[in-house]
């Protein structure tokens, strides 16, 4: 990709933001395979094309990555700061100024493939004996507010639900979308054809970065308009397919 054809509709924006934009942080949490650690350093999908908006821009904003409520508090909390992945929802809506979508996904439940009752159904699900998730986060929430009373909402990190799931010690696990279950399988070294996706879409969205509301609209701007070039130039959809092609560790 040659970055100095997509920054030629971007260097006024950048001209005028350069100045203002010294004092913003960004905030992300640990999501494979959007954004994560590995090796110390912060990859994964949504990270790379933050970089490349970045990169664009003339930004060199610090990340930090954070647990997911801390990330939402700082976000909520602290002046300039930006976040990302983040689903738009019709209740977050007005609390943010949004830059996306960045990209498109959905999640459903799992169990292993050789369980003796195979789930099909929303009813099935509902009635299931566990359904683990994460402790925190808009997915617990959204669960709860489709009336599921069978959860369990013990795991505070990913890979905790796959485990839980490989021992025996839950019957489906809800918390990753078909991306990161993907990711964490290969990470887990969990053999292919041991978990089952079943059926039931649970939530799709698409993801985007989230500006704290006290942020300048010529910062947002210029970023909405960098990551249009780069979508424009095919450089998302490379992006993903090098996540795609690349075994995770």
């Amino acid at each position: 990709m040659k970055f100095s054809t997509l920054t030629a509709g971007l260097l006024v924006l950048v001209i005028s933001t350069i100045t203002r934009a010294e004092h913003y942080q960004i905030v992300t949490e640990e999501w494979a395979p959007y954004n994560y650690l590995e090796n110390d350093q912060l990859a994964g999908i949504t990270t790379d094309i933050v970089q490349a908006i970045m990169a664009l821009t003339g930004d060199n904003f610090k990340v930090e990555v954070l647990p997911s409520m801390r990330a939402t508090r700082a976000l909520n909390e602290q002046p300039r700061t930006i976040m990302y992945s983040l689903f738009r929802t019709a209740e977050r809506e007005p609390l943010y100024k949004w830059v996306g979508p960045i990209v498109e996904d959905s999640i459903h439940p799992y169990q292993l493939a050789s369980a003796p009752q195979q789930i099909y159904s929303l009813a099935q699900l509902m009635n299931a004996p566990r359904i683990t998730t994460r402790n925190a986060g808009l997915l617990p929430d959204l669960l709860e507010s489709l009336g599921f009373d069978n959860l369990d909402k013990s795991a505070t990190k990913n890979q905790q639900l796959y485990r839980m799931l490989i021992a025996g010690r839950t019957d489906i696990i809800i918390g990753d979308t078909d991306g990161g279950v993907d990711y964490y399988s290969r990470q887990l070294d969990i053999a292919p054809d041991t978990l089952r996706q079943i059926p039931i879409e649970i939530y799709r969205a698409s993801l985007y970065i989230a500006f704290s509301r006290d942020s300048e609209d010529e910062v947002v701007a210029a970023w909405a308009e960098a990551l249009e070039q780069l979508r424009e130039a095919g450089e998302l959809a490379r992006i993903q397919l090098r996540y795609a092609q690349i075994p995770a560790p």
